[in-house]
């Protein structure tokens, strides 16, 4: 039995023991293969911040931030953790049982894994690994999704012309590799793939891996604005989404989503069985559902801002009951929330400027949080008194964002503030 038989039928028993007590945590992103869920109030955040030369040490960073309200640590930096250099810093992921973070750089390609889970206020980095692109000939990892005893890895580019064709590594939670697979270039159920990857969701109940698609190397490694005049550059982005049978980790659906989707969130109603992704060239939220005829379908049903301002989606966040969907764009610095009660037709009904410019949003489980961060890349952050980098939480009652606490990235010297995930004190410490 080869490499990818033994993942195809480990897959299927993984498909089969999936964790179904997802409703007890506060987080609404991650992996349903996650076990030892927050069951109440978070009492850090973990911020995986890009370095920046001349600042503090230079390096990327784990940064730990306080907030229990109840703790005199609330809102403040309680640990910072270096990684001796600069990777451009981007997202990261928990391990199956939480017990540690994963997390990789788009230009280095190199992947930290820190033990969260010994103690979540003063994580320690256990392991580096640097073989992606030696193994697999992909470079850019971006999303980190557990699978029992393992990592699924989204890439976004490629070591031989740092272009947009890229796929998919899983790794065991030693870090050793054990398989690849290339996104579809050809064919595929009469549509055609485009090779690119960015975020990738599962829904095991129904054997369906989503992943999305986004731009390589070249691109995002580009400065924004020599980008944005670049025609050609300009042409390298992805316009796809694919329906992949989880199973046997192989492409069933290519979609066409123009305008590069990114984040793919499914709905996290039992009762649902559809997910949502929004477009940052065409501002627009994207609804995928099953299309009656055994496959899935993917259709634009709202408009985010005003598209001809280009004012970038980035990032969403779906609550807990999925009738509701945060939506941050960076150009503009807004936070929008959308009616998501009927998915087929989404209505704005909130929007308030958080910042100067925001990317990344994330929501507790409860709803009564939503915390922001600033940073995008390095090299398409916005310049001068623009370029401001944070933290920011929020309370939410329903009706409006009000200040929880913020932490100024750029005055403690830590650099760019992008991804964010959420840890609680081992039961029985305080």
């Amino acid at each position: 039995m080869d490499t990818k038989q033994r993942m195809r039928r480990w897959v299927a028993v993984a498909v089969a023991v999936a964790w179904a007590g997802l409703a007890g945590a506060d987080e609404t992103c991650n992996s349903p293969y996650t076990t030892r869920l927050i069951k109440g109030q978070e009492d850090y955040v973990h911020v995986w911040t890009l370095g920046i030369e001349g600042v503090g040490d230079g390096s990327d960073k784990l940064v730990t931030i306080g907030a229990n309200p109840k703790s005199k640590d609330y809102g403040k930096v309680v640990h910072t953790l270096s990684v001796g250099g600069r990777g451009e810093a981007h997202h990261m992921g928990f391990t199956d049982d939480r017990k540690h973070l994963w997390a990789g750089g788009l230009d280095d390609s190199r992947i930290h894994v820190f033990d969260v889970g010994t103690d979540p206020a003063k994580p320690k980095l256990v392991r580096t690994i640097a073989d992606l692109p030696q193994k697999t000939g992909f470079v850019g990892p971006h999303t980190f999704y557990a699978l029992p005893g393992r990592m699924l890895i989204q890439a976004l580019s490629n070591s031989k012309d740092h272009g947009g064709a890229t796929g998919m590594a899983v790794y065991n939670n030693r870090g050793e590799f054990v398989a690849k697979y290339d996104m579809p270039t050809g064919e595929v159920a009469g549509g055609k793939g485009d090779g690119y990857g960015y975020d990738l969701a599962i829904n095991p109940a129904k054997n369906v891996l989503l992943t999305s698609s986004f731009t390589g190397w070249n691109n995002y490694m580009m400065d924004m604005g020599k980008m944005v005049g670049d025609a050609e550059a300009m042409k390298r982005f992805g316009a796809t989404m694919v329906a992949w049978d989880l199973k046997a980790m192989k492409p069933r659906q290519v979609m066409s989503v123009p305008g590069s989707p990114l984040e793919i969130r499914w709905s996290l109603n039992p009762k649902d069985n559809w997910a949502v992704t929004a477009t940052a060239l065409t501002s627009k939220i994207w609804l995928v559902r099953p299309d009656g005829k055994g496959g899935w379908q993917a259709k634009d049903v709202a408009t985010i801002g005003d598209p001809s301002k280009i004012p970038l989606p980035v990032d969403i966040s779906i609550s807990a009951d999925g009738k509701g969907l945060w939506v941050n764009t960076f150009m503009d610095g807004m936070t929008r929330y959308f009616d998501l009660s009927n998915p087929e037709a989404p209505k704005e009904v909130y929007t308030k400027k958080t910042g100067k410019q925001v990317n990344m949003v994330s929501q507790s489980w409860d709803g009564k949080r939503v915390y922001i961060t600033s940073s995008l890349l390095a090299n398409w952050d916005k310049k001068g008194d623009d370029n401001e980098q944070f933290l920011r939480a929020f309370h939410w009652d329903g009706k409006e964002l009000t200040p929880a606490f913020e932490v100024d990235f750029a005055k403690e010297k830590l650099g760019r503030a992008h991804h964010m995930k959420f840890s609680a004190k081992p039961a029985g410490k305080t």
